[in-house]
């Protein structure tokens, strides 16, 4: 499967065929941008969430956790400039009907010229070989200088319109780049548009008293709001941090590409305060922290890359995304963020109450700078899923379709298997599995030739298969088969609740890090 829109394609197919990831709504048609998570899919999520939560967590004593409700009082909002400042800059086909991010159109057409220039360093790598001086070819290639900074000059043009919001010069940008509209190939565009991203709702008994409240955005501001409590009765010191999951509502005009852009999703979000001063030292931690995180997880550095920011954030002094290549391309997975004091002051300045820490090695008192780490627990799932479907040719000339999840992650750990469906067979093939449940998510299967059962197990990615034969009866052995090499082994069922563990345990794949 070379071509991407293929491979994306077999993602989301096999997403619902092998029970991960369903439409919302199905039956009634579905509801855009909105999906469910099913029984094998809720498994692989909820894997993601925990190893997130004991690497932020449980590996630092520093850092403590939080689950603060999605309905906030309104202010928040007002304080945190969501109600005033958190739009999408939107542009309209006036041919085709479709509505696109305007930043993302131009985003795409740098990502190509970035694409050409990546292709003429594979060219000239192949060509020279170890004589390779890539740094020195990438500064004096005419056709690499010219793509890079094409691609530079667009971005950085589009950062300060968007900063000044000028939105008539981001439109010239679209115009004088020729980009057309990906469906209809039409460059007649309207004029581009802010639009607000949250849901609003209302809370009270009665129309007459109710509240006008939204759905968060983002989980960061229940921790900002929560920092003086938790810092009080945690006795936490400076510099320390907050860690939250949970879910968080945009309203995404232009939601596509699956769970990459949903309007319903999940965060995991920590927010570390830090001496004023100290920000960047801690940026620049935090930014290696997170990088070693997601390569422990094993899927291949070369699919990660950092994309510094060319506009900041109102709030930021310094923003970085990791960035993932996605079936679609290069798309942000986490950001991390400098927020400076921002956060802080504007709930004191709003709530009228004090938000500071008194550092006694200091001996005063000051508004805590904050870096944000912030990744999609629904992208991060596709990042998994989407690397691990792999489409293999086998020695034979067959093919297997195996989804390689890391079997920390896999929903599934193992699957018993009696070799037939007599013999006493799956009275022992259940005892094992009751055995193995109190420690690992195991599944039994009877149904179909074992061959078949094998690659059934392959393309839901359980990492064992655990077969239960007639030796099993005179000497307490079982094979156990290998997802992603195939390779069998004999060994005592007494042994298997430690070969599974040696393979699955969280502990064994953070020490990675």
């Amino acid at each position: 499967m070379k071509n991407p829109e293929d491979k994306f394609k077999k993602v989301i197919s096999h997403a619902k065929e092998y029970g991960y990831v369903f439409q919302s709504s199905e039956i009634y048609d579905g509801l855009s941008a909105v999906y469910d998570y099913a029984q094998n899919g809720v498994e692989l999520k909820k894997n993601i969430r925990e190893y997130w939560w004991k690497a932020m967590v449980q590996m630092h004593e520093n850092i403590v956790g939080l689950d603060a409700a999605i309905f906030m009082h309104p202010t928040t909002w007002k304080a945190s400039g969501h109600v005033d400042a958190f739009n999408d800059p939107l542009i309209d086909n006036k041919d085709s009907k479709k509505r696109y991010r305007a930043d993302v159109l131009i985003e795409d057409y740098a990502e190509k010229l970035n694409l050409k220039a990546q292709k003429e360093i594979k060219k000239a790598a192949k060509r020279f070989g170890d004589a390779f001086n890539e740094q020195e070819f990438v500064s004096t290639n005419p056709r690499v200088v010219k793509y890079l900074s094409q691609r530079d000059t667009i971005l950085k043009r589009m950062g300060k319109s968007l900063e000044n919001e000028d939105l008539a010069d981001v439109k010239n940008l679209i115009e004088e780049l020729e980009i057309a509209c990906p469906v209809s190939g039409s460059k007649n565009w309207t004029d581009v548009k802010q639009f607000n991203l949250m849901f609003g709702t209302k809370i009270g008994a009665s129309a007459d008293s109710a509240m006008d409240l939204y759905l968060r955005p983002e989980t960061a501001q229940g921790i900002f709001v929560n920092f003086a409590n938790v810092q009080k009765t945690g006795r936490m010191k400076i510099p320390f941090g907050i860690a939250q999951t949970g879910k968080a509502f945009r309203n995404e005009i232009v939601a596509r590409q699956f769970i990459f852009r949903m309007r319903e999703f999940e965060q995991m979000e920590m927010q570390f305060f830090v001496r004023p001063g100290e920000e960047l030292k801690w940026y620049e931690h935090w930014k290696e922290e997170r990088f070693k995180w997601h390569l422990s997880l094993g899927l291949g550095k070369e699919n990660y890359r950092f994309h510094d920011h060319d506009k900041l954030a109102h709030y930021a002094n310094a923003a970085a995304d990791i960035e993932f290549n996605f079936p679609f391309g290069f798309k942000e997975l986490e950001g991390i963020h400098s927020r400076t004091d921002f956060d802080l002051k504007a709930h004191e300045a709003h709530s009228g109450k004090k938000l500071q820490f008194f550092d006694h090695e200091l001996n005063k008192s000051y508004v805590p700078y904050v870096i944000e780490t912030s990744i999609g627990l629904d992208r991060m799932f596709l990042a998994v899923f989407s690397t691990a479907l792999q489409n293999e040719v086998l020695e034979d000339g067959s093919e297997r379709i195996v989804l390689k999840l890391p079997s920390v992650l896999a929903p599934t750990k193992a699957a018993i298997l009696p070799l037939i469906k007599k013999d006493g067979l799956p009275e022992i093939a259940r005892k094992i599995m009751n055995d193995l449940k109190f420690d690992f998510n195991v599944s039994y299967d009877e149904k179909d030739a074992i061959g078949r059962r094998y690659r059934r197990q392959d393309a839901v990615g359980t990492p064992f298969c655990i077969t239960v034969d007639h030796d099993t009866k005179n000497d307490d052995t079982v094979t156990i088969r290998y997802r992603d090499t195939m390779q069998q082994e004999r060994v005592k069922i007494s042994d298997l609740k430690s070969i599974i563990s040696k393979e699955v345990s969280i502990g064994n794949w953070l020490q990675k890090m």
